[in-house]
């Protein structure tokens, strides 16, 4: 397999991250290399995984001096992402590699311009490795979009609620996702708890032009998980979520057919 690269995007506490580290480990178990990169200023993706609290606390940012520009005027990395991620990241079981994004220190500090571009810079990189997926678990808002930070993966994957604003956001999102070369934008439903959830998704998307690449099913085992401390999948791996979200690993690995997103 040649080098994937996913970006999950969506409302706040759509499941983005519930989703990021159980694909994640999925493919890791699948003998892939896996690199995450928590771009969400309040990250949550190692302890997801399976890092433990201190483990992830010690996880250092990117240091935003490692990007630099390639001859074409696009972002790059100073050294290889290999050496970056030994450096700066940690490993979670199932040998998943975690780095975190770089967050301000302090208050009134700016902008988190160089932040982004690190991270796009490392998503440009990334394409050169072979048989590895590269998830990035993005915070609830268009800047990734806006800046452009996510314009070198080939999925992204917006996660959604059956509710109007989660879905809007993927509509408005989507508008924006289309303006970059992305491949591949799709929708993935999330916390069903009915075949009326179901529908719902799926009517919304098919009037907004959303391509809808899978729905997962409501489970209070992700609430459990998540209130015990542990990843989904192992508290418990036969879990209604972890199933679906394997299919979904089946249809990343065969290769999405590229989409357009539309109004």
């Amino acid at each position: 397999m040649s080098s994937l690269r996913l970006a999950v995007a969506g409302k706040g506490g759509a499941g983005k991250t519930t989703f990021s580290s159980t694909l994640a480990r999925t493919l890791a178990r699948r003998g892939h290399r896996v690199v995450v990169i928590d771009a969400d200023s309040n990250p949550n993706v190692a302890v997801a995984l399976g890092c433990d609290r201190a483990q992830a606390a010690a996880i250092p940012m990117l240091p935003t001096g490692l990007v630099s520009r390639r001859l074409d005027g696009g972002p790059s990395l100073t050294e290889p992402v290999p050496a970056v991620v030994e450096r700066y990241g940690a490993v979670a079981p199932d040998s998943v590699a975690v780095v975190h994004m770089a967050m301000p220190a302090h208050a009134d500090e700016g902008c988190l311009c160089s932040a982004h571009a690190t991270v796009s810079g490392m998503l440009a990189d990334a394409a050169d490795l072979p048989d590895t997926v590269t998830i990035v678990d993005l915070e609830a808002s268009p800047e990734h979009l806006s800046r452009g930070t996510t314009r070198h993966v080939d999925v992204l994957i917006m996660i959604v609620e059956p509710y109007w604003r989660s879905l809007e956001t993927a509509r408005r999102m989507s508008k924006l996702a289309a303006e970059l070369p992305v491949p591949h934008v799709g929708v993935v439903g999330n916390k069903a708890r009915s075949a009326a959830d179901v529908e719902a998704i799926a009517g919304f998307c098919a009037g907004a032009g959303l391509v809808l690449d899978g729905q997962l099913p409501w489970s209070d085992g992700v609430l459990d998980a998540d209130k015990a401390g542990i990843p989904l999948i192992d508290h418990d791996p036969e879990d209604p979520v972890v199933g679906a979200v394997s299919q979904l690993a089946d249809r990343l690995l065969a290769g999405l057919q590229p989409s357009v997103a539309t109004t």
